[in-house]
Parts: structure tokens; C-alpha cells; sequence
């Protein structure tokens, strides 16, 4: 893998800057590996092969399209071991999380494809209308590094099945698997500038991509702030924006529900990848009759998530991605004890080499409080008590965030009514697994658009009616 170039045009070439990026395993701490500091130029050169390449891929019959998403989901298994070591020294997940999630959810991505194309209403007839799906044009895809080749994976085959050309600009913090798919791609077949990587700074190729009048649509995944600074840029020539965003989601634990499984697993969706997930149960919601229970059996479970070396078999969290990350963390922990959050477990620092968080629960959280309000993006739980159903839910729906949320039940028709009076875009019940192909996004400051599945192919497309 060379990550010394940039992939344009269907080549690798030497950026218009020599500035190099260091990318820093977040467990040893040391640099091991440098990218390109893309700039304004290069993100140029890219927009203008994505643009040139546009009319012959849209041209493309979807078989062929669906063809070359198939071929890079047998590479990227064959590859599965040697990418799932490079994200977990990229971004510090445990080997077992790198290969069972990080990996398999983009094999799974483009697998998907092929049964996707066929039931998808490209062509419907309404009325003397025949209503058509069209290709969006050029996608600036801007990525997050939580999931470094699983967002970019959940952008690129849906936009190369709806006939769009695309940029990608991978996080610079962990954009190593990004070289790996470019250059699985680069061997499948596709016509050259369907598909471009660029590496650099969100403020610099990033705003670049944003307003680039070459670009159609800027599909970006990241924290509010910055989706709210894409939409600023991108809204200057009136493109398409589709924004994944930060979460602040809410589990609610009623009072039917086995205490036992439903706080076991609410860690356990707390606390996934670190808890550096936008989807994370981060709140914790219960009768306030179950209050001592609850936490009881909180400490006893978070004593059990192991954090150490991704490679140790032993480990269940690796460290945060990085110092700055982990600092952040801390900062909510301190302001949550200095609000009158109840400390339960965790909150000290934990290791002495790598930027690990000791998996941490509050509990006497207020619903005005910073850490039941703010994306923390750490292991850590805000236990918050509630008096009645409609309580639960008024707790729920107090938060500019809207991307997911829990609800737990004996009644499972119970938890369904409740489900659907959360604002929110996903909502498990009683612990059901992600749907890989669900509709994926929020309501409120979570963004809007969605990702995955249908919907996802759906979201590259534009809609023509012709009268006939």
C-alpha cells in the first residue's frame, strides 16, 4: 500500500503539496505511517476527472455498476485480515471489533448491492407521468475516523450503483483503510475518475470539496459543528448536503423490563468502540424506584470491559483515537462531577501508555446537565431516573439530537408505542441487532438524509417526471 500519493483519474499521483499528515497509533502512540496534506489544487483535479467521467458512468447500465460493488466485496474479504489490523493500529479498536464490525460492515455494504439494484423503483409510472431516477451527478464524500472504511464504504457503493461519480476525503486521523479501497477499486474494473481519494484537512480540501460548483452533492458524515459548516459552504451554490451527525441517544429501561439484560446490553451500546459512536446509548433512562438496582448491576457489568492492547485477546476497549479525544473525555467527566453527577464507577485515567478512558458511569443525572446533553464520544453512561412513562419519554425527546434510541419492555407492543413517540431515526426494542439494511439517520441537529439499504442508493438519485 503506498500512501504517499493521491488516487485521481484513475492513477496515483504526487499531491501539489509535499506536507505530509502523520497518522498515530492511538495505543503506542507512536507515528507510523504519513499521508498527503491535500490542497485546494488537488481537490480541483479531482472534482474535474470526477466530472469528465460523470456522463459515460450515469451512461453505465446498472448490472455493470452492481457488477463492480460485487467485485470489491470478494477483495475486500480476501484482504479482511490485513485491513482489520491496519484499523485497529489506525484508530485503536480491539482485532475481534476491527474484524467482526469495522470490516464486515463494508464487505456486507457492498455485497448488499446486487439484491438492492433490483427491487429499486428506478422507472415508475404515475398518471400519463413516467417518473425516473436519475444519478445525482459528482458526490464530495467527507468521512469520519470512528468507522474509517465503513463510512466510506456506506457512501461509494451507493453512489457507484445510482450512477454517480465521487470524491472521498477519508478523516485524516485514520484515513489508511481509504488507500486500501482505492486501490481495490482501482482493480475491479472502474473507469478512470469514477472514483478519487483525497487525503488533507477538513478546513482546507473538505471546504474545498463543499463549494466546489463541480460537485452536486456533499455527503458528509461528522459532528454537528462541522455539518453545520459544510451546509454554510455548500449552500453558496445550492447543492444537495445529506449529513450524518452527532447523537445523544436514549435507552429507556421501563418498568417491566428484566433489569439485568436491559442494563447489561445498555452498556454494552454504550460503550461500543470506546463509546465513539454516534449511535450510542449514552442515556440511560429508569424508573427512579429502580435507581439503586440499576446501578448496582451498572458497576458490576462496566468492571467487565477490559481496556489494554487491541491485540490482547483480552481486551474489550481500546483507547480513544487519539490525546486530544481522550482529553475531551475527561473534561466531560470532571464537569459532570462538578454539576452533581454521581460518580459510580470509572473516571479516573486508566493506563499509562495509550489514551485510554476507564469505562465510566454516572448516576443522578439531571436532564440539564452538560453530559446528558452534549455528545461526549467516550465510554461513558449518564444514568438519568424518570416517574412515569410520559416522563421517559419528555427526558427522551429533551435533546437537539435525533439519530437513535432503545426501549425496553416485557410488552413488546408496549415498547413499539413508545418507540414511535421518540424523535429519533432508529429505535431498537428489547436489544434487536443493527439492520445493515435499514434506513440510517437522524431527526433534529443528527442530520438529515439517510444511509444504508435502499434509502442509501435512493438518496444519490434525482427525480425527473416525463408527461407523456
Amino acid at each position: 500500500m503506498n500512501t504517499d500519493k493521491l488516487f485521481i483519474d484513475g492513477r496515483w499521483v504526487e499531491p501539489a503539496s509535499s506536507e505530509k499528515i502523520e497518522v498515530v497509533n492511538p495505543y503506542t502512540e507512536e507515528v507510523f505511517a504519513t499521508v498527503p496534506a491535500g490542497t485546494a489544487a488537488d481537490a480541483d483535479a479531482a472534482v474535474d476527472a470526477a466530472r469528465r467521467a460523470f456522463e459515460g458512468w450515469a451512461a453505465t447500465p446498472v448490472a455493470d455498476r452492481v457488477a463492480v460493488c460485487g467485485a470489491v466485496a470478494l477483495k475486500l474479504q480476501e484482504r479482511q485480515g490485513e485491513l482489520s489490523a491496519l484499523i485497529s493500529r489506525e484508530m485503536g479498536s480491539p482485532l475481534p471489533f476491527a474484524f467482526g464490525v469495522q470490516t464486515a460492515l463494508p464487505i456486507a455494504t457492498f455485497a448488499s448491492m446486487q439484491h438492492l439494484a433490483e427491487d429499486l423503483p428506478w422507472r415508475q409510472r404515475i398518471g400519463n407521468s413516467l417518473v425516473e431516477r436519475e444519478p445525482v451527478g459528482v458526490v464530495a464524500a467527507i468521512t469520519p475516523w470512528n468507522y474509517p472504511l465503513h463510512q466510506v464504504a456506506a457512501k461509494v457503493a451507493a453512489a457507484l450503483v445510482a450512477g454517480c461519480t465521487i470524491v472521498v476525503k477519508p478523516s485524516e486521523v485514520a484515513p489508511l483503510s481509504a488507500f486500501v479501497l482505492a486501490e481495490i477499486l482501482d482493480g475491479a474494473g472502474l473507469p478512470p475518475g469514477v472514483f478519487n481519494l483525497v487525503t488533507g484537512y477538513g478546513p482546507v480540501v473538505g471546504e474545498a470539496l463543499a463549494g466546489h460548483p463541480g460537485v452536486d452533492m456533499v455527503s458528509f458524515t461528522g459532528s454537528t459543528r462541522a455539518g453545520r459548516r459544510i451546509s454554510e459552504v455548500a449552500a453558496a451554490t445550492v447543492k444537495r448536503v445529506a449529513l450524518e451527525l452527532g447523537g445523544k441517544s436514549a435507552n429507556i429501561i421501563l418498568d417491566d423490563a428484566d433489569l439485568k439484560d436491559a442494563v447489561a446490553d445498555g452498556l454494552a451500546k454504550c460503550y461500543i468502540n470506546s463509546g465513539q459512536t454516534c449511535t450510542a446509548l449514552t442515556r440511560m433512562l429508569v424508573p427512579r424506584v429502580a435507581l439503586p438496582v440499576v446501578e448496582e448491576i451498572a458497576a458490576a457489568v462496566a468492571g467487565h470491559f477490559a481496556t489494554g492492547d487491541p491485540d490482547d485477546p483480552g481486551t474489550v476497549l481500546g483507547p480513544l483515537v487519539s490525546a486530544a479525544q481522550r482529553d475531551r473525555v475527561r473534561d466531560y467527566i470532571a464537569q459532570g462531577r462538578a454539576e452533581g453527577a454521581r460518580l459510580v464507577t470509572g473516571g479516573e485515567p486508566d493506563q499509562k501508555q495509550g489514551y485510554f478512558v476507564r469505562p465510566t458511569v454516572f448516576s443522578d443525572v439531571t436532564p440539564d446537565m452538560t453530559i446528558a446533553q452534549e455528545e461526549i464520544f467516550g465510554p461513558v453512561l449518564s444514568i438519568i431516573p424518570y416517574d412515569s412513562e410520559d416522563d421517559a419519554v419528555r427526558i427522551a425527546n429533551d435533546s437537539l439530537y435525533g439519530l437513535a434510541g432503545a426501549v425496553w419492555s416485557a410488552d413488546r407492543d408496549r415498547a413499539v408505542r413508545v418507540a414511535r413517540r421518540l424523535r429519533t431515526g432508529q429505535v431498537e426494542i428489547n436489544g434487536a441487532a443493527f439492520n445493515p439494511l435499514a434506513p440510517f439517520g437522524g431527526y433534529k441537529q443528527s442530520g438529515h438524509g439517510r444511509e444504508l439499504g435502499p434509502y442509501g442508493v435512493l438518496e444519490f438519485t434525482q427525480t425527473k417526471a416525463i408527461q407523456l
